[in-house]
């Protein structure tokens, strides 16, 4: 059997950082970690190749080679997505596709074989032996979530991973809350699974055998969901092998705010190499956040809470959301005044919007709101699915203020100059890696010879240089992210 995987592309978004990745001669920020891990579950008899169309192109001969052509995407990829589907079937090809879009709006997607739906660790295997039977089903679905600590290690030797500027792993699954916009507890549960140590370690090692060194993303929908199992078993693992190795990954992930809470649990992550935590703020507005459920942002001080991760080490970057019922046009400002307070450099602003099946979508859908099933997965274009409280003109031109406003030239270096204020870095590192130095000189260029807003970024270099040296590479690599922050403002 010939397997041929593809991963669709991934359009010019905020989190897409194709404008930066040139700066370091990468094509894509992160590797396809579903596929890489169904490759791993496939008979070990049967031949498999990987297409990243983030990295290269696919052509007619790899579809004429397969008997099957595997699939996974998010609602970002759909375009792409059913171009290859059709690329597919214009030769005759079945094609077999999962992955979150897939499972949360399958009834929607035309010319698909055979979905694998939900957790693949269930639904594959069986779709593979009925398969061997010769009477495959045309959905597989299952409403138990599998023990992850079974799940194989992803085969990287797919990967040139020299055309990534990160990796990804994973440690857990699902997330203890239940915020109305997010779709995590319908594809991976409330309740928190995570592998043993021992199988995280080995498949860091698996990637460090590999050759990979630099970034890695650890994938969990909330990292601390089990936090006695991370303090108690994970982390200490975790702090041995990076010692053992001389560091050779840092990590990055995603977190709830209440990790500002656990000063063990912070040191912990720090020392075994974390430097970066994506959060999810979403409103500076109480009354939003408590419409939207995510009580873990209520009632705290969430300004002292960021300055505290970074003062700790871990810099914050942050997801920002508009258009809640309880939103007025103050928003706006708020939301700005946040932002350029926080030193959250990395604020990824959108657009509410409401996910089929979450419990958001169900309440607009019973008051009459819901104006389109689907959503495009890229919160920055403006769209919206539902009739918002809000005059929707008034709400898409404050949107498009904060987001012109945080990215130009001047607000943005402002807010870097915070964030170095703030933040105290682990180790002793002084320089740029030798892999940045091409990124330096070419950002010395471009920013500060070509592009707008070039004396705010020579003040940020020569502030940086004398008042926190050994926060220049940080400096650099949040510069050439400005870069590409301010070509995707100019765009909305």
């Amino acid at each position: 059997m010939n397997i041929l995987m593809v991963y669709p592309e991934t359009p010019v978004t905020f989190w897409s950082f194709k404008h930066a990745l040139k700066f370091v001669l990468k094509k894509s920020s992160e590797p396809p970690l579903g596929l890489l891990t169904i490759a791993a579950m496939l008979p070990r008899e049967w031949n498999k190749k990987l297409i990243d169309l983030n990295v290269t192109k696919l052509k007619d001969k790899d579809i004429l080679w397969a008997d099957y052509v595997f699939l996974s995407g998010m609602d970002v990829h759909r375009e792409s997505f059913n171009r290859i589907v059709e690329q597919s079937r214009k030769f005759g090809k079945k094609v077999v596709a999962g992955g979150p879009m897939c499972t949360m709006d399958y009834k929607s997607i035309k010319g698909v074989d055979h979905f694998i739906l939900n957790e693949a660790e269930i639904t594959l295997p069986e779709f593979i032996k009925d398969l061997k039977n010769g009477n495959p089903r045309h959905v597989y679905t299952s409403e138990s979530f599998p023990d992850i600590s079974k799940t194989p290690i992803p085969e990287w030797q797919f990967l040139d991973i020299k055309k990534y500027a990160s990796m990804s792993i994973q440690y857990s699954r699902g997330c203890p809350f239940n915020c109305e916009f997010c779709s995590i507890a319908l594809l991976n549960g409330h309740k928190v699974r995570t592998k043993d140590s021992g199988r995280f370690i080995a498949e860091l090692q698996s990637l460090f055998d590999y050759g990979w060194r630099g970034g890695v993303f650890i994938v969990d929908d909330n990292f601390i969901g089990k936090r006695s199992k991370l303090k108690e078993e994970m982390l200490p693992a975790l702090i041995d092998w990076s010692e053992k190795h001389k560091y050779p990954f840092s990590f990055i992930t995603e977190v709830s705010i209440n990790l500002a809470d656990d000063d063990e649990l912070v040191n912990l992550m720090v020392r075994a190499g974390f430097d970066s935590a994506f959060i999810g703020i979403e409103t500076p507005n109480d009354e939003s956040l408590a419409e939207c459920g995510k009580s873990q942002n209520q009632h705290r001080n969430t300004l002292e809470s960021v300055k505290k991760l970074q003062e700790m080490g871990i810099a914050v970057s942050g997801g920002f959301i508009v258009g809640f019922d309880h939103d007025t046009p103050s928003i706006f400002e708020k939301q700005i005044q946040f932002i350029q307070n926080s030193g959250i450099v990395t604020a990824m602003v959108g657009l509410l919007n409401a996910p089929i099946g979450t419990r958001l979508f169900n309440r607009l859908k019973s008051e009459n709101r819901i104006t389109e099933s689907r959503i495009t997965g890229n919160n920055m274009d403006t769209f919206i699915n539902f009739i918002p409280k809000m005059n929707y003109q008034k709400l898409v031109e404050g949107y498009k203020k904060i987001v012109t406003t945080i990215y130009s030239p001047k607000e943005y270096f402002e807010r870097v100059k915070t964030f170095l204020n703030n933040y105290s870095p682990h180790g002793n590192s002084t320089g740029l890696p030798l892999i940045h130095v091409f990124a330096f000189f070419k950002a010395v260029w471009k920013l500060g010879f070509i592009e707008r807003g070039r004396r705010f970024f020579w003040k940020l270099i020569f502030i940086t240089i004398f008042k926190y040296p050994k926060k220049l590479s940080r400096a650099v690599t949040m510069a050439i992210y400005g870069y590409h922050f301010r070509r995707i403002a100019d765009k909305i």
